[in-house]
């Protein structure tokens, strides 16, 4: 059975080399890029890739979306560019799929990394992930950020993780927390969800105890400590980004006599 691999990417000149270097066991592997700068896409296309390009960004789940239409495998494997596949996952992977498959979608573990760490707690584990499907069968949400597969059959489950290398260091905690608690914070006006500024530093509040004491954060020593600050900063952020976005709509509201 041909297996394709979709994986959509923007400036991941970084990571697309090791991240490629481990798929040679697909039929197929479409990079779907969102307009890099960095030469992402020549990187993917030299080794071996088939390459397409977006100019704008609808959001995580709607532009995963649009790369799976882009393959022709009757399985499909959905990756990120910072996601590595071991060699007991791909064997796992093609060990079902050689098969007669019990299931028409599968999880596994996802093993992340916090600033060199792997994290073993901090609600960072078990983390399992769907990626593993029969085209046709499933697709992604809509969502602009922390997008899910969606399938309506049972999922079947494989044992081997994916290795996440996540945030390399500081510098790209904080870039993806502003990053995604903007997304979260249009996603949540998307929605229609109203936020307050004393509920952004209770959420906030709530991520950090949740992460630290309720996950056991403590358990991964001091960069567990510096996760759970830096979850309730992206939790607050996005509902205060909220919050200030109707502010930012309220004096229109007002002067149109709404």
């Amino acid at each position: 059975m041909r297996l394709s691999v979709i994986v959509i990417t923007r400036n991941e000149c970084a990571n697309i080399s090791d991240c490629l270097l481990g798929l040679d066991f697909a039929d197929e592997v479409v990079v779907l890029d969102n307009a890099s700068t960095d030469g992402t896409a020549d990187i993917a296309r030299s080794l071996g890739a088939r390459v397409a390009i977006s100019d704008d960004w609808p959001g995580f789940g709607p532009q995963k979306n649009r790369a799976l239409d882009l393959v022709s495998g009757e399985w499909v494997l959905s990756i990120d560019a910072d996601e590595r596949v071991t060699p007991e996952l791909r064997n796992e992977i093609l060990a079902v799929i050689s098969t007669a498959p019990l299931n028409d979608a599968y999880c596994f573990p996802r093993l992340s990394s916090y600033c060199g760490q792997f994290m073993k707690h901090s609600g960072w584990q078990p983390d399992l992930v769907v990626r593993l499907f029969r085209r046709g069968k499933a697709r992604f949400s809509d969502d602009l950020v922390h997008e899910r597969l969606i399938s309506r059959e049972p999922i079947g489950k494989l044992r081997s993780p994916l290795r996440h290398l996540s945030f390399p260091d500081f510098e790209s905690v904080l870039d993806k927390v502003n990053r995604y608690s903007t997304a979260g914070a249009l996603g949540m006006a998307r929605k229609g969800a109203s936020a307050s500024l004393w509920g952004a530093i209770g959420h906030g509040v709530w991520a950090f105890f949740r992460t630290y004491v309720l996950r056991r954060g403590f358990l991964d020593g001091q960069l567990g400590l510096a996760l759970a600050i830096s979850n309730a900063e992206g939790t607050y952020y996005r509902y205060a980004k909220r919050w200030l976005m109707s502010q930012a709509q309220a004096p229109t509201a007002k002067a149109s006599g709404k």
